[in-house]
C-alpha cells in the first residue's frame, strides 16, 4: 500500500497534493468476497452507501443471512416492504438464481484476471461495470482499477485535472497504472475530505 501511494506521489503531483493536504487514508475499503457483497453493491446503485446499508440490513434482520436461497422466492411486494426498488429486487432474483443453478461460480472469481471476472459478472442482469470495478477494487483485491462510473472519482478529476470527457480521464489515468485503484481511493480520500463526510464500508 504505502508502495502505491509513494508511486502515484511520485508519478502525478495531484497525488502530492491530495496526501499534503488531507494526508492518506486511514482505511483501505474493504469487503468479504461472495454473494452478500454482490447484493449490497446492487443496492448501493445510484443511491447514498447508508441508504442501501439501512436496506440490505432490513433484508439480513428478516431472512437472517443473506444467500441467495434466502432471497430466491421472496416476492416482489416482500422487497418493497425492505425499502428494495421493482428493477433492484429482480436483479437480486436474477443474480440469486444464477448462483443456484450454477451459472457462476463466485468462490472461483478471485483466481481469475480482471478481464474474465469482468466478462462472468457483466452477463448478470442487473451488475454493470461500476458494480464490477467494485467488487473487483474491495473484494479481489485487484490493484489497477479506475471506477469511471463512479460520481465522486469522476467529479475529483473534473475539479483537479480539468478533464471532462471520460476517454480523456481513462487515458489520463494510464500513468497511474499498475496502481489505478489506489488512485481512486485518494481521489475517495479529497472527495470526502473536503465535504467532511465519513463513509463506513463495512456491513
Amino acid at each position: 500500500m504505502e508502495k502505491a501511494f509513494q508511486y502515484l506521489a511520485e508519478n502525478d503531483s495531484v497525488f502530492q497534493h491530495i496526501i499534503n493536504t488531507y494526508g492518506l487514508p486511514e482505511i483501505i475499503p474493504s469487503r468479504p468476497e461472495g454473494f452478500e457483497t454482490l447484493v449490497l453493491l446492487i443496492l448501493e446503485q445510484q443511491v447514498s452507501i447508508d441508504s442501501a446499508k439501512a436496506t440490505f440490513l432490513r433484508i439480513r434482520e428478516s431472512v437472517i443471512e443473506i444467500k441467495p436461497e434466502n432471497l430466491v422466492h421472496l416476492t416482489e411486494e416482500e422487497f418493497r416492504a425492505f425499502g428494495v426498488s421493482r428493477q433492484k429486487a429482480k436483479y437480486i432474483k436474477c443474480l440469486a438464481e444464477a448462483v443456484l443453478d450454477n451459472s457462476i461460480d463466485l468462490a472461483s472469481l478471485s483466481s481469475k484476471p480482471s478481464d474474465h471476472v469482468r466478462e462472468e459478472l457483466i452477463q448478470l442482469k442487473g451488475i454493470g461495470n461500476w458494480t464490477i470495478d467494485i467488487y473487483l477494487m474491495f473484494c479481489l483485491k485487484k490493484e489497477d482499477v479506475l471506477p469511471l462510473g463512479d460520481v465522486a472519482v469522476v467529479n475529483t478529476m473534473k475539479e483537479l485535472l480539468d478533464i471532462h470527457d471520460k476517454t480523456e480521464m481513462d487515458t489520463y489515468a494510464e500513468r497511474w497504472s499498475p496502481y489505478k485503484t489506489y488512485a481512486a481511493f485518494l481521489l475517495w480520500h479529497y472527495y470526502l475530505q473536503k465535504r467532511g463526510r465519513k463513509i463506513t464500508y463495512q456491513y
